[in-house]
């Protein structure tokens, strides 16, 4: 039997880390090998198709890595069992199963294209064209799978620290059709490069560092003015702590009642997570409110230890009141103003963000400048910035990054 018909074998083969043919490159890696007997024309379409999705997910130099990464991130009944540190209850014929599919992953692997060519059954058909085959490096695995012998230990670690599946390789999600989805490309918004609110900003990165470590945090309200930075305060948060087990869900406000049903699926990880609530109010109307009062503190539903809440809103009392609602024909109308106000009492932290008074606008656009490396005088800096505030109709952190996003664009020109 040839290198490439065992290493297909051995692919269709696997047993718990099986999951990883559903990868779209190792999906075709699998064709590729089973084309060894095939016609010429299905063998060389095998060839280029995978070459093509390696190039695209940029492993073109690395076979190994690439193959050793879709298992890493894959999730099945060892990957789950580990992160929960549970592996040691999982049956020993399971394990075995485990300790084989790795064995073969590290053998597959390490097949390079020019064994795979030697092996083709119709090899002198190919002629010229077997010389000019694109090739590809095989590369070395990811360093869980570089030892054979220690890779069941070193996976096991990874799991219980990272989470499995897409927990391991993402760090923000969604909430969308009861499900929770991955967000591909994250905000990269860092700490260091939000300006101002040193003060605000330190409560709630102080919260959030207890809350990664384990210690006692609350449930968070981020309230004030329109582009403060109040989302971008969050967001920098998650990019901070990701490398330490911290990851976020995005849930819409219109799903709230859905908030049970989400944390069934994240209450046993090994992560902690922050349930983001972003621009949230609610009119007079809207009596919705009652269930996120019943998510923050009261319901049955009780928010597992590894859960936070972190909203932002416009409001510090997030319901919408006007004087109608204190002069209206409701009989116990201060119970009802009661009601509405005590929402945002069941958040254990609630932050202000207020608009930036000129001096402090100035800083900001300033340390912007600074960053982005503007050549040009302070005075003019400064004197755009203000005229710039004035046509959009007030200052505040976001209108500097806009003054300073518009300055480098023409500076670049």
């Amino acid at each position: 039997m040839t290198k490439t018909k065992e290493a297909a074998l051995l692919l269709s083969s696997l047993s718990v880390y099986r999951g990883i043919l559903n990868r779209s490159v190792v999906g075709a890696y699998y064709k590729l090998l089973c084309a060894a007997d095939e016609p010429v024309t299905e063998f060389t379409t095998a060839w280029g198709t995978f070459f093509s999705l390696l190039c695209e997910r940029g492993y073109s130099d690395s076979l190994a890595r690439c193959i050793t990464k879709a298992a890493l991130f894959d999730e099945n009944a060892f990957s789950r069992a580990a992160a929960g540190g549970k592996e040691r209850e999982l049956p020993p014929r399971v394990i075995q199963a485990v300790k084989r599919d790795i064995s073969a992953l590290i053998r597959v692997s390490s097949l390079s294209p020019e064994t795979i060519l030697n092996d083709y059954r119709f090899k002198n058909e190919l002629g010229i064209v077997a010389n000019n085959l694109p090739k590809w490096d095989i590369g070395k695995p990811v360093i869980e799978f570089e030892s054979e012998n220690e890779a069941l230990t070193a996976l096991s670690s990874f799991y219980r620290k990272n989470g499995c599946g897409m927990f391991a390789r993402y760090r923000a999600f969604i909430w969308r059709n009861q499900k929770i989805e991955p967000v591909l490309h994250p905000d990269s918004i860092t700490i260091d490069r939000l300006f101002g609110y040193e003060i605000p900003r330190g409560l709630i990165q102080n919260n959030t560092s207890a809350f990664v470590h384990g210690l006692q945090a609350n449930n968070c309200l981020l309230y004030g003015d329109r582009g403060t930075g109040k989302s971008s305060t969050v967001k920098a948060l998650l990019n901070c702590y990701y490398p330490e087990g911290l990851r976020m869900v995005e849930l819409p406000k219109d799903r709230l009642p859905e908030f049970p049903l989400l944390v069934e699926k994240i209450a046993l990880l090994p992560l902690k997570f922050i349930i983001f609530i972003d621009d949230l109010s609610f009119s007079s109307e809207d009596k919705s409110y009652a269930q996120l009062k019943a998510v923050l503190e009261g319901g049955l539903a009780v928010r597992p230890d590894n859960t936070l809440i972190y909203a932002t809103s416009n409001r510090r009392h997030i319901v919408k009141e006007s004087f109608l609602d204190r002069d209206g024909d409701d009989i116990h109308h201060n119970d009802t103003i009661q009601e509405s106000l005590s929402l945002s009492d069941r958040f254990g932290l609630s932050v202000n963000f207020s608009k930036p008074d000129k001096t402090q606008y100035l800083e900001i656009v300033l340390e912007l400048a600074k960053l982005y490396r503007l050549s040009i005088s302070t005075d003019e800096l400064l004197n755009g910035a203000e005229r710039f505030a004035i046509e959009r109709g007030g200052r505040s952190p976001r209108c500097a990054r806009q003054y300073i996003s518009k300055v480098a664009g023409q500076t670049m020109t």
